[in-house]
């Protein structure tokens, strides 16, 4: 694979171009959406609450700022948005929470009714929100799923201030000999047991291509270099099944 195709989310099958292989995957991710959360919790064996917490537990010197602004970017059901939120301080500034699929801001909408959390249904490649007007976004296997991870990531850059912080908890390949276990169970297991419980075959066939075209961890901190973030670091989570790539905006 070439650094520019790399550079590219995967496309479900059917997709030509970017412009389709966006509404297929937000209309993939409208249909599973009610069964979306427990089939993540069975999937994880119940790790992305781990990684969740982690993941806010990190940000926590930012996350303790009152008036800190803060993005939970691709926020599907806002699992990862109530990880943020639970160490915020009272009175602390609503976290905002954007995602493209109006199904899974619903439910988002319904787990965290009577928060501080303000929804936005938006792309996340074009964010209606003012540059350097944010201290962190953090975007939880979401990120991911854009049609370009360069764009993705200067879209982050404009939106952060200087100084704000990134953090994209997302899956990895992990090394050998782990990653070839791995991959028969994301192939061959995962879309079955995927499909069963969401209904959707295609959904959880979609997952592994989307894995298996993400960056190397190294390569995408390079990618964040080249977005004008700087101090980029890897944290593997189980073997590097999992992990996050965090970095400071120039």
């Amino acid at each position: 694979m070439t650094a520019l195709e790399a550079a590219k989310g995967a496309r479900p099958e059917g997709a030509t171009t970017d412009e389709e292989a966006a509404i297929a995957v937000q209309k993939m991710f409208d249909e599973i959406a009610p069964q979306y959360d427990r089939a993540n919790h069975i999937l994880s064996m119940g790790m992305d609450r781990v990684w969740w917490n982690s993941t806010a537990r990190f940000f926590d010197a930012t996350l303790q700022q009152p008036q800190s602004r803060v993005l939970d970017l691709c926020c599907g059901t806002a699992d990862m948005t109530a990880a943020l939120l639970a160490r915020r301080p009272a009175n602390s500034e609503p976290v905002l929470a954007v995602d493209f699929s109006h199904e899974m801001i619903e439910r988002g909408r319904i787990k965290m009714q009577g928060k501080p959390v303000e929804f936005i249904e938006a792309d996340a490649l074009n964010l209606p929100l003012e540059d350097a007007s944010l201290d962190l976004v953090v975007s939880a296997f979401g990120f991911r799923n854009l049609t370009d991870y360069n764009a993705g990531l200067r879209e982050i850059r404009r939106v952060l201030k200087p100084g704000g912080r990134i953090g994209i908890l997302d899956f990895s390949m992990p090394p050998a000999p782990l990653k070839q276990m791995y991959r028969l169970y994301f192939r061959h297991v995962l879309p079955r047991i995927g499909g069963i419980i969401s209904g959707s075959q295609d959904s959880y066939a979609y997952l592994p291509a989307s894995v298996e075209r993400f960056p190397a961890p190294k390569d995408f901190l390079r990618m964040m270099e080249t977005a004008s973030f700087t101090a980029t670091r890897w944290q593997p989570y189980l073997f590097g099944i999992a992990g996050l790539w965090s970095a400071t905006a120039l």
